[in-house]
């Protein structure tokens, strides 16, 4: 008698607050930011030493480690803004934090502190700079007003910032290993858009298949990578020399590239493999920093759609043909870009809004309440001797900042990360301490952790680890004892502490920095929108050319890089504890629904293009985009949207 196999019991499902804590980025390892970090901490904390100022050589040490997180690809002209900003936060941080230790006693102190967490947290909220920014700020502040020393506090803020510096002066001026071909200042802007040419052609290649949407928003990270490398800083309004130039007109002919791929996806028919060709091709040419060659031959003539209803995958060939002819003469050329296609469009006014908002109000208080407490705990357990005979309590504000950033992933994950990472690390360095010689042991402890946090930027715990090796080596080098056992310890209070602030409730509605980052999805998506098909009040069936294209371009990457920005909040959301998470359920829906319009309006701008007037498949898709945000509103789903069907 045959007997069925008894089934096994399904595995019950690992939750995604305790999923995201286990889940790495996989990049290549940056070698040339390697190079950089053993090139700036240790060589910052040495020269302290050789010039009998140690505990400024610290501070140098700390400014470059800070830097060093922040070192991430891209171009030499945006790290002066990425690097620079920060530092310059945190030098002000670590003056403000100084005096205010000297001068203030243990309660004004702590609210002052309070009030710097409540603006740096609402400054936070503007942009991933500004976040940076307010991290060091505040982590410098900790550190000035809880690392007491003999030397004033403009010296202490000059030798932060001299470290930071010198690792911005490392980024400028060393090529990167390998990429010596061209003009080596503009290595990083070269293969950020030689990485727009190649999502393109990934996207052709997936269009029709499953790994389509996939794709599609690899295309627009890989854009958001290439305007930023491009935007940097500069003292003229254009770009000053040939290369550069050259690089930003090549910037500018991926646009239409990218839209005729984006509406090969809607149209969802599977195009010839020839197709991508012509994208590969530019993106070697980028790299190469050569001309393209000779172009593969026109696509649309060897498409046959399957129905009437796949009928606009021929304008959208058409197009991507035209955009390979006209990139091809942009690369011969190489003219310049309009310089609004290379930034992005917000001003003053878009900063003090995103600050004062819903999440920028609903974080800074989280943020100062953080802060402060930590600031008074600290402050209490080191009258307590908590912290022996030394007088530095800087470790848990210091730790809880890290800790309340969102960008650094959801409360649980981060708060595992923290404790593993600071607890391995701990222990890694009690063993080290014992083995290592001083003074130099130390030093080049610093100088190998400055190498490897380019690499450990991967997952926070790592980060963490390093990080923690690295300031117990400059307490060891500053002489001060070792404090593995107390800085566990207060690693673990800090998470606590953030773990209970992070579940009280707040004035106003929770989720407000997903919900703002929905509602700037939304009014991007229906200024793009209103572009595509004229005025409002003008129906969808005009006529072709409407408007300027570079207008078109720039409000279709506000619009899809506003959309990817809210998906990395909600996706962070939704990865909290199911506490957290209920307060923004219903957003993932909300931005599909935004993905679907967006998608639509650049699918109905390549038709207008090629036809001047709209088919009804255009018309049906953008009334059932439209009227699924206008159903998500009336079920409740509490998201501002300024798009109505």
């Amino acid at each position: 008698m045959n007997r069925s196999p008894v089934p096994r019991p399904a595995l019950p499902a690992v939750p995604p607050w305790l999923a995201h804590a286990f889940r790495a980025q996989r990049e290549p390892v940056p070698w040339n930011a390697v190079c950089r970090g053993a090139l700036a901490a240790g060589p910052s904390l040495l020269a302290g030493m050789l010039l009998g100022r140690t505990a400024l050589g610290v501070l140098a040490a700390i400014g470059a480690m800070l830097a060093g997180i922040n070192d991430r690809p891209g171009g030499r002209r945006a790290s002066v803004r990425r690097l620079g900003v920060p530092a310059s936060a945190g030098a002000a941080g670590l003056l403000v934090g100084t005096y205010a230790g000297q001068g203030l006693s243990a309660v004004p102190l702590t609210l002052a502190l309070t009030v710097l967490g409540l603006a740096a947290g609402g400054i936070s909220a503007v942009g991933p700079v500004a976040s940076a920014g307010g991290t060091q700020l505040l982590v410098a502040a900790a550190v000035g007003a809880g690392m007491p020393a003999a030397d004033p506090g403009w010296q202490r803020a000059l030798a932060f910032l001299a470290g930071a510096g010198w690792l911005l002066v490392l980024r400028l001026v060393l090529p990167t290993p390998g990429s010596l071909a061209g003009d080596f200042r503009f290595d990083g802007e070269r293969a950020a858009v030689a990485g727009v040419y190649d999502a393109i052609a990934a996207l052709v290649e997936a269009v029709g298949g499953p790994h389509a949407t996939a794709r599609r928003a690899a295309l627009t990270a890989a854009l958001d990578h290439a305007q930023d490398a491009l935007a940097g800083p500069r003292l003229r309004g254009r770009a000053g020399c040939a290369a550069e130039r050259r690089l930003h007109a090549r910037f500018a002919a991926a646009l239409p590239l990218a839209e005729a791929a984006t509406a090969l996806y809607w149209a969802g028919q599977p195009v010839p493999a020839r197709a991508a060709q012509g994208p590969r091709r530019l993106a070697a040419a980028v790299r190469a920093d050569t001309g393209p060659g000779p172009l593969p031959a026109p696509h649309h003539s060897g498409v046959r759609p399957r129905t009437d209803e796949a009928a606009p995958v021929l304008p959208a060939l058409r197009a991507l043909d035209d955009a390979l002819l006209g990139a091809a003469d942009a690369f011969d050329r190489g003219e310049g870009a309009h310089r609004g296609l290379l930034g992005r469009r917000r001003g003053v006014r878009q900063a003090v809004r995103a600050a004062l908002g819903a999440g920028g109000r609903e974080y800074g208080l989280r943020v100062a309440l953080c802060f402060g407490a930590s600031a008074a705990i600290a402050q209490a357990l080191h009258h307590a001797r908590w912290y022996g005979q030394h007088p530095h309590w800087y470790w848990l504000p210091a730790t809880t900042v890290f800790l309340v950033k969102p960008d650094l992933g959801p409360l649980a994950s981060r708060v595992l990360c923290r404790a593993a990472g600071t607890v391995l690390g701990a222990l890694v360095f009690a063993g080290l301490a014992a083995l290592l010689p001083r003074p130099a042991g130390p030093i080049a402890l610093v100088a190998v952790c400055g190498a490897l946090i380019p690499v450990a930027t991967r997952h926070f715990a790592a980060l963490t680890a390093v990080v923690t090796v690295l300031v117990l080596a400059l307490i060891m080098a500053g002489g001060e004892p070792q404090a593995s056992a107390g800085r566990i310890g207060e690693t673990l209070l800090a998470c606590a502490l953030v773990l209970v602030v992070g579940h009280l409730p707040m004035p106003g509605d929770r989720g407000g920095g997903v919900r703002a980052r929905l509602a700037a999805a939304g009014g991007a998506a229906h200024a793009y929108l209103l572009h595509v098909l004229g005025q409002p009040g003008h129906g969808p069936a005009v006529e072709a050319g409407h408007g300027d294209r570079a207008e078109r371009w720039a409000l279709r990457r506000e619009a899809y890089r506003t959309l990817a920005e809210a998906r990395t909040a909600i996706s962070v959301a939704a990865a909290e504890l199911p506490a957290l998470a209920r307060h923004t359920e219903g957003t993932d829906a909300v931005a599909e629904a935004l993905e679907r319009l967006v998608d639509t309006t650049t699918a109905c701008a390549v038709h207008l293009d090629d036809s001047g007037r709209l088919t009804v498949r255009h018309i049906r898709r953008l009334r059932e985009a439209l009227g699924e945000l206008e159903r998500l509103e009336q079920r409740g789903v509490r998201v501002p949207l300024p798009v109505a069907a």
